[in-house]
């Protein structure tokens, strides 16, 4: 299983928010691209980075960070979010050596265009499910649907998505443990991988996730993305990439 740090991106800064509110965020770096490559040198293998900007205005505001990120590290897959809503912006980023990009919002709004993008991306896009008590939210969590996340994953895996990130966004940011529950009821669900996200605080919570990630008949949890924790201390990157690499490789 896969350990992700996730770099969130607000007016070029690297942030965390709490629950997804742009006015509640904390300020962890001035420069993303030297914090992706202490990611990368303490061991990382794949990148979250996320447009916070981008989600909110429909389009694109850090591709030129998001960019550089991707040509300095290209044997590093990066995966990016955040204001994808039309074919030429997943085009743009493909092409600046990003390896997925992940369809939050316009996923949920018009379903139809996820099957575009695989039809025309194959093997490149992941769709983000963000939700509270079962239900996705979408507009960067301002509002929360009448969607329940396992239908939509059914539906997404049927259309050929590389993956579903998982989020509950009643824990993001919150360092409140992840909810393991949620995260495997939507593994068993489905036949794709699942990379879980929101609350991850700490060992206990890697080892929880690799405890049941390959429990289903398909593939399972491949990955869990982590942000505050690894910003503030609580949870140590490197061990945390170790511990994972020895709990499933056991599997």
């Amino acid at each position: 299983m896969l350990v992700i740090p996730a770099i969130d991106l607000k007016d070029g800064k690297c942030v965390r928010l709490r629950q997804g509110r742009m006015e509640d965020n904390t300020v962890y770096s001035d420069d993303p691209l030297t914090m992706a490559e202490k990611w990368i040198e303490a061991g990382a293998r794949r990148l979250h980075l996320v447009d916070l900007n981008g989600a909110f205005a429909g389009k694109p505001e850090h591709g030129d960070i998001i960019q550089k990120i991707a040509k300095t590290f290209p044997d590093v897959p990066i995966q990016v979010g955040g204001g994808i809503r039309d074919k030429d912006t997943v085009q743009a980023y493909l092409d600046t050596g990003v390896s997925y990009v992940i369809i939050g919002t316009k996923a949920v709004e018009s379903p139809a265009f996820v099957g575009e993008l695989c039809t025309s991306f194959p093997g490149h896009i992941i769709v983000g499910l963000d939700a509270k008590d079962g239900k996705v939210a979408t507009d960067g969590w301002a509002r929360i649907s009448t969607h329940n996340v396992i239908d939509l994953a059914q539906a997404f895996e049927k259309d050929g998505v590389e993956a579903i990130i998982y989020t509950d966004i009643s824990r993001d940011g919150m360092q409140s443990g992840v909810n393991i529950d949620a995260t495997l009821a939507l593994a068993e669900a489905v036949n794709i991988p699942i990379v879980a996200s929101g609350g991850i605080t700490n060992l206990d919570d890697i080892r929880s996730l690799c405890e049941v990630a390959h429990t289903g008949t398909g593939p399972g949890i491949m990955g869990a993305i982590t942000g505050r924790a690894i910003y503030e201390g609580s949870l140590d990157f490197s061990a945390a990439q170790k511990l994972a690499d020895q709990l499933t490789s056991a599997q």
